[in-house]
């Protein structure tokens, strides 16, 4: 069990969420479990945000950012889309060009222990 507080937990999230998505070109908006809105990647507003129910669906996806995990926990109703669906679509494609550098996966595999 963590000791971090629910605030530091989310503050960490936010940070990983920045780090692993700021060289997409497109924005994405991420709801977290506790309401939390984070805005990651390109500028300008996203059409759409992605819903994070919980903790664990959060750790399972950032550990690999697919298309294919977020389809996955979507279809599992574990993350949500509100908004324009079709922009979700096109921002994943830019996902799946996404590659994370090691030094930013193991920095977020530290991030997830703390949550």
């Amino acid at each position: 069990m963590s000791l971090a507080s629910p605030d530091r937990r989310v503050a960490t999230a936010v940070g990983l969420l920045r780090r692993v998505f700021a060289p997409l070109p497109v924005p994405l908006t991420f709801r977290l479990w506790d309401g939390t809105v984070a805005r990651v990647g390109g500028g300008g507003e996203s059409a759409f945000a992605i819903v994070l129910r919980s903790r664990l669906t959060f750790r399972r996806i950032l550990r690999r950012p697919t298309p294919l995990r977020f389809g996955e926990a979507y279809i599992a109703g574990e993350i949500d889309i509100e908004g324009d669906v079709f922009a979700a679509m096109r921002a994943a494609t830019e996902i799946e060009r996404l590659r994370v550098p090691l030094g930013t996966r193991l920095a977020v595999l530290g991030g997830l222990l703390r949550l």
